[in-house]
């Protein structure tokens, strides 16, 4: 089974929810979502690891659900869709140099931020709880810009849903952990 074949199977097993199939046609049809790097030059910087990172992520969040809080439907729409923000974002560059290598750029056409972005494109299609836009808004943790800059919202939502800082723990471990083959 693909990658691709995987994340739809999970998608369709997990979310329910009114206009999630519509989400998921607009990233079949109008994105690069399933042949999209998870980064430029860090993790899954190669075709497919968008994808692929997003899976890993579902596997790592669904392992903390306890007592089935938060839902199973929330957990695969945290973790299948916290990146989605990538769509369409990163081109393939031109490489000088002899053999395959891939070199990504970004040149994002709709500049919103990068929870933010995912949080709105999903919502586009279909409703997010209060608790699964703050863990999307949130899934970069300390690493997020408004972090950086002084801003205390997501010790905030972290105290407000836990699932905000398992997203965001569920992230880090996919990437550096099971992604880095350490696991």
């Amino acid at each position: 089974m693909t990658n691709e074949e995987i994340f739809k199977e999970l998608y369709r097993k997990h979310i329910r929810r009114e206009g999630a199939e519509e989400l998921l046609t607009w990233l079949e049809q109008e994105t690069d979502f399933f042949e999209a790097p998870a980064s430029t030059k860090h993790h899954l910087a190669y075709p497919g690891g968008l994808v692929e990172h997003s899976i890993n992520v579902f596997k790592e969040l669904r392992k903390v659900v306890i007592d089935n809080e938060p839902t199973m439907e929330a957990v695969a729409i945290c973790a299948l869709l916290h990146d989605i923000c990538k769509a369409n974002t990163y081109v393939r560059e031109h490489h000088a140099g002899p053999g395959p290598v891939l070199v990504y750029t970004k040149k994002d056409q709709f500049p919103f931020g990068h929870g933010e972005k995912s949080v709105f494109l999903i919502c586009r299609y279909m409703k997010l709880t209060e608790e699964e836009a703050l863990a999307i808004r949130w899934h970069m943790g300390a690493w997020d810009e408004a972090v950086r800059g002084g801003s205390r919202a997501l010790n905030e939502a972290m105290v407000m849903h836990r699932v905000v800082y398992e997203l965001h723990a569920a992230d880090m471990r996919a990437t550096h952990i099971a992604e880095a083959g350490l696991a």
